[in-house]
């Protein structure tokens, strides 16, 4: 018996924000069709006493409070939901923040401490090798490639696996900004350093990036595409992390 509650208590707490969805859309249309009954009833009402004298406002009050017992009591209960909806919401994020935060840096200490026992320059062979690896994956066939205006060298973003033309001088450019950015506003988006060097933005860029703590690094790694041609592969010493407290 006691597991047959612990695993209903554990379904209702995984399903939680569906039920409380559920639940809070049925409220708001129950709430709409008692508050229409609730008002026709009490139209009657005060239409049957009103054959005998005219009614002053209390008195209408009086006679049809209670019509609108039902309708208000299921609002109160839709209002429940919608408030716990939001208080399981700020709890996930909050626990789905601390576990990213965690990893993000388990990892960071896990490349750190690559580079110290295998050296810089066999960190960087590494890194040029799995750039590679990656444009291989994403041929630029497969592609479009984007032209920012900015230079005429094939360049590949290693976050979003596109292809575009700039150039290092421009990218360096645009890491400056990003820094200088971060240092007088505290943080700077992964979409500012795309506005910078002529990306478009993608659904996640606004809401990741560096902050003091962690300076912008580019990194490039010199990679062939399949035709050929070379091309540099952009990544960073530190990856943009995700920016949690505009979610909650």
């Amino acid at each position: 018996m006691n597991r047959v509650v612990a695993q209903a208590i554990k379904l209702l707490s995984d399903n939680a924000p569906t039920i409380l969805t559920s639940l809070g859309v049925t409220g708001t249309v129950a709430t709409a069709a008692l508050s229409a009954r609730g008002a026709f009833r009490a139209g009657e009402i005060i239409r049957a006493e009103n054959e005998n004298r005219e009614l002053t406002p209390k008195e209408k009050v009086k006679l049809t409070w209670k019509e609108f017992i039902p309708a208000a009591g299921v609002g109160a209960l839709t209002v429940t939901c919608i408030i716990g909806l939001n208080r399981v919401g700020m709890r996930r994020a909050a626990a789905l923040a601390a576990a990213y935060s965690l990893s993000e840096k388990a990892f960071e200490e896990y490349k750190s401490k690559v580079v110290e026992r295998i050296g810089e320059q066999k960190e960087q062979r590494l890194r040029d090798d799995l750039a590679q690896d990656q444009v291989t994956r994403n041929p630029l066939s497969a592609n479009e490639v984007i032209m920012t205006g900015n230079g005429d060298v094939l360049c590949y973003d290693a976050i979003t696996g596109r292809y575009f033309m700039s150039q290092v001088e421009s990218i360096r450019r645009a890491e400056n900004d990003i820094n200088h950015q971060i240092l007088t506003q505290n943080f700077a988006s992964l979409y500012n350093f795309y506005e910078l060097i002529g990306l478009p933005g993608t659904p996640f860029s606004h809401e990741m990036g560096w902050d003091v703590d962690k300076l912008m690094e580019v990194k490039f790694s010199a990679v062939i595409s399949e035709d050929g041609r070379p091309c540099i592969s952009i990544n960073y010493k530190v990856d943009p992390l995700r920016r949690f407290h505009t979610l909650m």
